[in-house]
């Protein structure tokens, strides 16, 4: 708003000067809305224009104008990633059976990882959760090698005695059944002296 416009709405010449000012201040960073218009619709024609060179660049990528450099570099680029995909497949596939082998193993042997080498991972087949062929290979190997697993002892001991002689221990904690207190012995003693 200008000073008339603000002295119209009714405030005296010295307050239409400061809010003319003020108002005048407050605008400067306001485009017009004419030129608002015009960028707005420069910057939808050029999207608009990027769209359809993009559209024509993908259109004449697919064709056999494309050059040979560029498809034998696409080429390379794809069986790159296929050869990405199979590793990473075959690492994660040797992974799952590598640690359900060895949970499998687990409490059972002696030496996990000697145990494990001798599962074949080849004959192993992964379905879901489950590995197939893993109990197969575990139970003969407990034929064939049942030195690698510990035996579970039906009666266990929580305190067995270790064999041979015992140096200053042993002998006969219970007494015997007919004991005799101290001032009995004494006095039998001194009687049989007697």
């Amino acid at each position: 708003m200008n000073k008339e416009q603000f002295i119209a709405l009714g405030l005296t010449e010295d307050l239409a000067d400061k809010a003319a000012a003020a108002s005048g201040d407050e605008l400067k960073g306001f485009v017009p809305k004419a030129r608002f218009d015009e960028v707005n619709t420069s910057k939808k024609t050029a999207e608009d224009s990027l769209k359809e060179r993009d559209k024509q660049l993908d259109e004449l990528s697919k064709t056999a104008g494309a050059s040979e450099e560029l498809k034998a570099q696409i080429t390379k680029l794809q069986g790159e990633n296929t050869a990405a995909k199979e590793k990473y497949e075959a690492d994660l596939k040797e992974l799952t059976l590598t640690n359900a082998i060895k949970t499998g193993l687990a409490g059972q042997v002696h030496d996990e990882a000697l145990a494990a080498g001798l599962i074949d991972k080849t004959k192993l087949v992964i379905d879901g959760d489950k590995i197939v062929g893993l109990e197969e290979q575990i139970k003969g190997l407990k034929e064939s090698k049942g030195f690698l697993f510990k035996t579970e002892d039906p009666n266990p001991n929580p305190n067995p005695k270790p064999p041979g002689f015992v140096v200053g221990g042993g002998g006969n904690p219970t007494p015997p059944a007919t004991t005799t207190s101290l001032k009995d012995a004494i006095a039998a003693r001194i009687q049989a002296q007697s």
